[in-house]
């Protein structure tokens, strides 16, 4: 498990997003409201999709402990936005980038293992920036064939 070190820039979203846990893990419901509408959204930029997760700060996984989770477009201008959708912005920053290869029954341990094996021992840690999936020309939701990007935020360690 080695990731590619890379920096994402500033980037606008339109979506939608709905606060859970782990223990009552929404996100069909999230994307099932996002995706018949998705077409109402202009000034799209590329094709991918973004499964997007904002944390409290000091989140610590726990099954109880809310988050944000969005179903976004990365869009040019906030210019138009559809009713029902919100707008988000990711700020530039570190991320580490993990390929992601199967259906979604593996991903809890491939996660796990990023933020229990591979963050303690690289030379970075945990930034309060959202973390987010890419779902590009590669994901097919439920197939093991699918393939998608996993952006952790990540900072030097001092």
């Amino acid at each position: 498990m080695i990731p590619e070190i890379k920096i994402f820039p500033a980037t606008k979203f339109i979506g939608k997003n709905l606060s859970f846990t782990y223990a009552n893990y929404r996100a069909f419901e999230l994307w099932s409201g996002f995706m018949p509408s998705k077409k109402e959204i202009q000034n799209v930029v590329g094709n991918e999709l973004y499964n997007i997760q904002i944390n409290p700060e000091n989140f610590d996984f726990s099954p109880n402990t809310l988050f944000v989770k969005w179903a976004a477009a990365a869009v040019s201008t906030f210019d138009f936005v559809p009713e029902g959708m919100e707008i988000l912005e990711i700020q530039e920053g570190l991320y580490a980038v993990f390929n992601y290869k199967g259906d979604q029954s593996n991903a809890p341990a491939f996660f796990k293992s990023i933020y229990t094996d591979w963050l303690p021992s690289s030379e970075f840690e945990l930034d309060t920036r959202p973390q987010f999936e890419i779902l590009g020309e590669k994901y097919k939701k439920e197939d093991s064939d699918s393939e998608e990007e996993i952006w952790i935020p990540i900072k030097k360690r001092f």
